[in-house]
């Protein structure tokens, strides 16, 4: 998300502000602009983290690839149906007026991270299995 600020990408696409506006209905009162992003982070590095490690060897695929393909995959299917409706952009963002760039954009996003998690996870698993 740094990146696509930073690029310029679908600048008219804001999740973070959508999730503040959202958080400060439910608070009744103003967000910080860091909450959205400290949540995010929070989620992507302890939560997902952790539920990927847990589950790294139920999820299909041999490699650290093809498990991180399968997991963000799942993540963005959620992410699709649960945080985009909730913040109120519809089913994959589609209520963007941006037509299917948000959707690809995060689907790239998740994928990308979820990879890298993969292959991390299994050069550190295989590394500990080697001792």
């Amino acid at each position: 998300m740094a990146l696509k600020s930073s690029a310029g990408i679908l600048p008219s696409f804001q999740p973070y502000a959508d999730l503040q506006a959202l958080l400060t209905a439910l608070v009744g009162n103003s967000v910080n602009p860091v909450v959205p992003w400290a949540l995010s982070y929070f989620n992507g590095s302890v939560v997902l983290g952790f539920i990927f490690g847990h589950s790294y060897q139920r999820l299909p695929g041999r490699t650290g690839v093809s498990k991180g393909l399968v997991f963000g995959f799942a993540v963005w299917v959620a992410m699709g149906l649960i945080f985009f409706p909730a913040i109120g952009k519809g089913w994959f963002a589609a209520q963007t007026g941006l037509g299917i760039a948000p959707t690809l954009f995060t689907l790239a996003m998740v994928l990308t991270y979820s990879v890298t998690l993969g292959v991390a996870y299994s050069v550190l698993t295989s590394q500990t299995r080697g001792r």
